[in-house]
């Protein structure tokens, strides 16, 4: 190879690495195996020397130190399928950018992997298919039901996702940051490593799962893992290989920046991941373990996971330090301030690397609130859609004020008619669907009050008396507002509970209890996230950019809204294609989008006026350290990359999954006309901040900005009031 590109910067490292004794069994055990797998001599991929110079038994023993041998044998196996899966993969279909050969490959691998072995497999026909059938009978014996499910799924997103890396390269095309860290988690494979963590170490109690703390903790797990390969792997994937799917060309490109400071940017983002998984290990997870009341052995189970995956973070960098893969000319083997020690070493230059740490730490929590920023600065935002509204628009206004008077919304302290006028929420849903008749429009515009009045309600309400319980409380009553099957609901407590109470009967009539889980289940995922923000608001915490950017798609309540688009497409687009990548990337593209541009048109409502930490040109202006107008500059070029993005979707990705699940005629007209919905989601939303007075600079500077004057808060949960059986 030639010079390195940049240097390598200084690593975020707490944990020291420590080396498995059981390496030299896992060496000898997994070179054996891969020759009788036929992965060696004939693969056309690697020799015998290839494998010896990568040394992936060096990299399990490292991120795997407690396991006993077997167990790190097989581990060992797995990892040298996945590498040498990946460099078939590049030899095989991205040299030639084969992308129907390279489908064709991937579409027979999860034959491979059966929930229960004794359906079988078919007959191996390559060393991969050879090496995963193997794999898959040897693990899944010891592992649960759910395990198995959830490793799957991991390892079928990380051969799939291949195929994107291989369409941006036929395209010559490099992703926005947004959508390659969600890309990259998948084709990646930390998510996928975390379930042979698990493996290692323990297996995380099913009731816990799926919860947002041990999503994160995966999913800061990966980004960390990632980010830190895309350092040390730069040289390889892009000069040598040609590859486009690294984080340090994606910011290079993005920022429009010397290939130094892009890589200092994504250490940056690294050590912030890193900071977010301790956080979330410190605080979120004994509090899930506490409410879904997990016995010690189960809570052990989930510090021996976290520990594990700390250990993988250590000992990769350590091997990614010693591997002929990757460049590490100039990389230090510990953290900073390990390795100067002795008589002649600076207390100086300790003092300094410290103080730098401390300060990373610290920077979430600096931020004074409620500074003067003046009027909102709304820089020239691209909308190639064309508005239309509803004609039911006035209707809709006169409904919507004698609705919020019915349910109670207008009698709380928060909102008073001069509030619910100033939201002008009808003008919003008239935008979003323009075919709307009267009674749809009137169900749209309560729903978009339900979720502006909850998101409003519970930063002044529960964060004026920080009371996180009460909070949390209120959720699941709200949840419980909600049945699935004729379950009984609570006596009302609050305008909240009577608006989504009728919000639910008036939605789902029609539908089956299946149909509803979904409905059920992005409501909640917005109410939680309203809990997620509060806690935030109670440790003065501003979030780390990427945990931000994806919650904000919860808060802006985005999972419903496409819910309720989709309610009425019927079978014909089966549910497995709204689950593809390029939908997803369609999806999140449009509702990120539609959360920068609130973020724009709020940002002195919710700084100056409100104190919020909640606003992605703060998050920008905390985290580079740069003031309203730069980190306004760096928003809104993303708000447009991510416009782009549903754009190259639209043109490039769709026809192709349409091809993929060989869509009917019918179908694909149900698809377009989603992708419809949402061009008129995005400009009815344009629309709506630019005309409605809640943002203005005006409107903010006549009202007062908390309880109206008169009234206290809510009581949500009265003493007395009927509580779900789950908080008995």
């Amino acid at each position: 190879m030639t010079h390195q590109p940049f240097t390598l910067p200084h690593f975020y490292l707490p944990h020291p690495a420590r080396l498995n004794p059981h390496l030299d069994e896992a060496r000898t055990h997994s070179t054996a195996w891969a020759r009788e797998m036929g992965m060696l001599e004939g693969s056309g991929v690697w020799e015998q020397s290839d494998l010896d110079a990568h040394d992936y038994g060096l990299l399990c023993a490292y991120t795997h130190p407690d396991c006993d041998g077997p167990a790190l044998s097989l581990i060992t196996d797995w990892y040298v399928w996945v590498f040498f899966f990946d460099d078939h993969f590049l030899e095989r279909f991205k040299r030639t950018q084969d992308r129907t050969a390279g489908k064709a490959h991937l579409d027979r691998l999860p034959l491979f992997m059966p929930l229960d072995l004794a359906a079988g497999m078919p007959e191996p026909e390559n060393p991969v298919e050879a090496g995963l059938a193997d794999l898959w009978t040897r693990t899944v014996p010891a592992m649960s039901a759910g395990w198995r499910r959830r490793f799957a799924t991991a390892t079928e997103h990380l051969l799939n996702e291949s195929m994107w890396e291989l369409s941006n390269i036929n395209e010559g095309r490099i992703a926005n940051p947004v959508e390659y860290i969600e890309m990259r988690r998948k084709v990646g494979g930390a998510p996928w490593s975390a379930g042979l963590v698990e493996y290692a170490t323990a297996e995380v109690p099913a009731a816990v799962a799926g919860t947002r703390p041990l999503r994160v903790l995966m999913e800061t797990f990966s980004d960390a893992v990632h980010l830190r390969n895309d350092l040390f792997s730069y040289q390889r994937e892009v000069e040598d290989e040609g590859e486009l799917s690294n984080g340090v060309l994606v910011l290079e490109t993005f920022f429009g920046c010397t290939t130094q400071r892009a890589a200092d940017l994504v250490n940056d983002v690294l050590t912030s991941r890193l900071h977010q998984f301790e956080h979330t290990a410190f605080t979120e997870v004994p509090a899930v373990a506490l409410e879904q009341g997990l016995t010690p052995a189960e809570t052990a189970a989930i510090g021996a996971y976290a520990k594990g995956l700390q250990d993988w973070q250590s000992g990769g960098h350590e091997w990614h330090l010693r591997s002929s893969r990757y460049m590490n000319e100039g990389a230090h083997s510990t953290a900073s301030w390990q390795a100067l020690t002795g008589p002649g070493t600076s207390a100086a230059q300790v003092g300094a690397l410290l103080a730098a740490a401390a300060a990373d730490r610290a920077r979430p929590y600096t931020h004074v609130p409620f500074p003067k920023v003046g009027p909102s600065l709304i820089p020239d935002i691209r909308m190639p859609f064309r508005l239309e509204l509803s004609p039911a628009l006035e209707g809709s206004r006169r409904h919507l004020l004698a609705w919020s008077h019915r349910m109670g919304i207008l009698a709380e302290g928060v909102w008073d008619e001069d509030r619910l006028a100033g939201c002008d929420l009808p003008l919003c849903a008239a935008g979003l669907d323009p075919d709307a008749t009267q009674d749809q429009l009137d169900l749209a515009s309560d729903w978009l009050a339900f979720g502006t009045y909850g998101d409003d309600y519970y930063p002044l309400v529960y964060g004026h008396r920080r009371d996180l319980a009460a909070a949390r409380l209120t959720t699941a009553r709200l949840s419980a507002c909600m049945p699935l099957d004729g379950e009984p609901v609570p006596v009302p407590a609050n305008a909240m509970e009577r608006s989504l109470i009728d919000l639910w009967a008036r939605t789902t009539a029609g539908m089956t209890p299946e149909e509803r889980q979904p409905l059920r289940t992005a409501v909640d995922t917005m109410t939680e996230s309203w809990v997620w923000e509060l806690s935030n608001q109670l440790q003065h915490r501003v979030p780390d950019p990427v945990d931000y950017l994806e919650m904000r798609r919860a808060t802006f309540g985005s999972d419903l809204t496409l819910g309720l688009c989709r309610a009425g497409h019927g079978p014909a687009v089966p549910p497995e294609v709204y689950r593809a990548g390029p939908v997803r990337s369609l999806e999140n593209a449009a509702i990120d989008w539609a959360c920068l541009v609130n973020d724009v048109f709020s940002y002195q409502k919710e700084i100056e006026y409100e104190g919020e930490v909640h606003n992605a040109v703060l998050v920008v202006q905390n985290f580079f350290g740069v003031d309203y107008p730069s980190a306004l500059r760096v928003v809104h070029d993303l708000l447009d990359q991510r416009l782009r993005q549903f754009e190259h979707v639209v043109a490039h990705e769709l026809p192709v999954v349409c091809e993929d699940f060989r869509l009917s005629d019918e179908a694909r007209a149900v698809l377009d006309g989603y992708v419809e919905d949402l061009r008129n989601w995005m400009a009815g939303i344009l629309n709506w901040h630019r005309n409605a007075p809640r943002y203005t600079a005006e409107y903010l500077a006549s009202r007062v900005h908390g309880f109206l004057p008169g009234r206290g808060p809510a009581v949500p949960v009265p003493r007395g009031a009927a509580v779900p059986a789950a908080l008995g």
